[in-house]
């Protein structure tokens, strides 16, 4: 499947399970993403997102959001959206 480019994971918090994302492509409730570094590898899709502690349903290019994550993800990874 063809992966678009949209982000890069800007922080990790272990408890709960959250990554930060800095976005330079929208995004949605019900995406597929693909987290890809150096030890990660990670599909997953979107149920929630936060921007700033507030549940939203999109975020825009330029927006900082939280995701909940199934496993660890490293600063620097980068974030596909799966078309």
């Amino acid at each position: 499947m063809p992966e678009v480019e949209i982000g890069r994971v800007s922080d990790f918090f272990a408890h709960p399970v959250v990554a930060g994302i800095e976005l330079t492509a929208p995004l949605k409730q019900g995406d597929k993403i693909h987290i890809v570094g150096h030890t990660t590898d990670m599909e997953m899709t979107i149920d929630s997102m936060q921007i700033d502690n507030v549940t939203v349903q999109q975020a825009k290019k330029g927006d900082a959001i939280g995701l909940k994550v199934k496993d660890r993800v490293r600063k620097g990874d980068t974030v596909f959206k799966i078309t």
